[in-house]
């Protein structure tokens, strides 16, 4: 019983990263978080010792946020809100805090599939393996998504916003 409570308290703060990156706007991420771990306490008779409690409450996550896309038939769980980089990186010069907020603004304008998976690897430092397991996808979708991701991030980031590759039929 102490275990799980542990467990769950000291996974928090990647809950938190994690929410906060996916909904952009704080409110909405400590919601995430909050439904989350809500979740987690009333289901913790699923929980396997064995598995990771990380994985076990970002697959939580993951779900209660696909749902709530589903919710809304929006393609983003996103209000437009946007973080100040000058409260992540006060003491930063301006052209740091610009790419900051270059790069926010590039990581939001990805799809929400593509982000998710982008922050699963790159933040999170999970496995592409993991990341399927965890959003129930095959392994090849991952590295498929997060290849799209990394493009297009570069592509925001240099300014170019390339159409879609339209493959010609005869």
């Amino acid at each position: 019983m102490r275990r799980f409570e542990s467990l769950l308290i000291d996974e928090i703060p990647a809950l938190r990263r994690y929410a906060r990156a996916l909904c952009r706007d704080p409110g909405q991420a400590d919601d995430l978080v909050q439904e989350s771990l809500a979740r987690a306490v009333s289901r913790r008779r699923l929980w396997i010792g064995q598995r990771g409690m990380r994985p076990w409450l970002f697959a939580i996550m993951h779900n209660i946020f696909v749902d709530e896309l589903r919710r809304q038939r929006a393609s983003r769980y996103d209000t437009g809100a946007v973080v100040d980089p000058q409260s992540l990186a006060s003491d930063q010069d301006a052209e740091l805090l610009c790419t900051l907020s270059d790069f926010e603004q590039a990581l939001y304008r990805l799809a929400a599939e593509q982000r998710e998976v982008l922050l699963l690897v790159g933040l999170e430092q999970m496995s592409y393996r993991q990341v399927a397991k965890l959003i129930g996808v095959p392994v090849g979708t991952v590295m498929s998504r997060l290849a799209r991701a990394r493009e297009r991030l570069a592509d925001h980031l240099e300014g170019e916003t390339k159409p879609a590759k339209i493959k010609r039929i005869k």
